[in-house]
């Protein structure tokens, strides 16, 4: 019996001490790099100045004013498509890079408060003439809140 009102007592204590953890983080916010000049960022919001392939399907935060890049690295064989907005609150800029082929490259600029959704795709396979392939296609998208 011992041992089961210890399993107990612990499972209890590590619920609780979740369960604040939880709440705690529910009201928080993350004053930024800059040490708290800038407005806060949403606890599960994170705040970004590029983006990668590896960070598809994340949701990014910008304030008014900011600006994200993209850098898609692709081949020739497997190019990634220009990248795509749709929604309120972003504005294509100049990303001012020069590209090899099969690459993807952007710049948007934070305009007014929204959420929009940035898209790309490219092949999954490379097509090879003469040769099986496939038809798959890998996306990439994230969505980028603007407050």
């Amino acid at each position: 019996m011992c041992r089961t009102t210890r399993r107990r007592t612990t499972l209890a204590l590590v619920a609780f001490t979740l369960a604040l953890t939880v709440a705690g983080c529910a009201d928080r916010t993350d004053s930024g790099k800059d040490g708290g000049n800038s407005a806060p960022t949403p606890v599960g919001c994170t705040a970004v100045t590029t983006l990668g392939a590896r960070d598809s399907g994340r949701t990014v935060c910008l304030a008014v004013g900011d600006t994200v890049r993209i850098s898609l690295d692709g081949t020739s064989e497997r190019p990634w498509k220009p990248v795509t907005l749709s929604g309120p609150g972003l504005t294509a800029t100049n990303s001012g890079l020069v590209l090899p082929p099969g690459d993807a490259s952007a710049a948007f600029k934070a305009v007014s408060a929204g959420r929009t959704r940035l898209e790309s795709t490219r092949p999954l396979c490379a097509a090879r003439t003469g040769q099986v392939s496939c038809r798959g296609i890998q996306e990439w998208r994230v969505t980028v809140v603007v407050k």
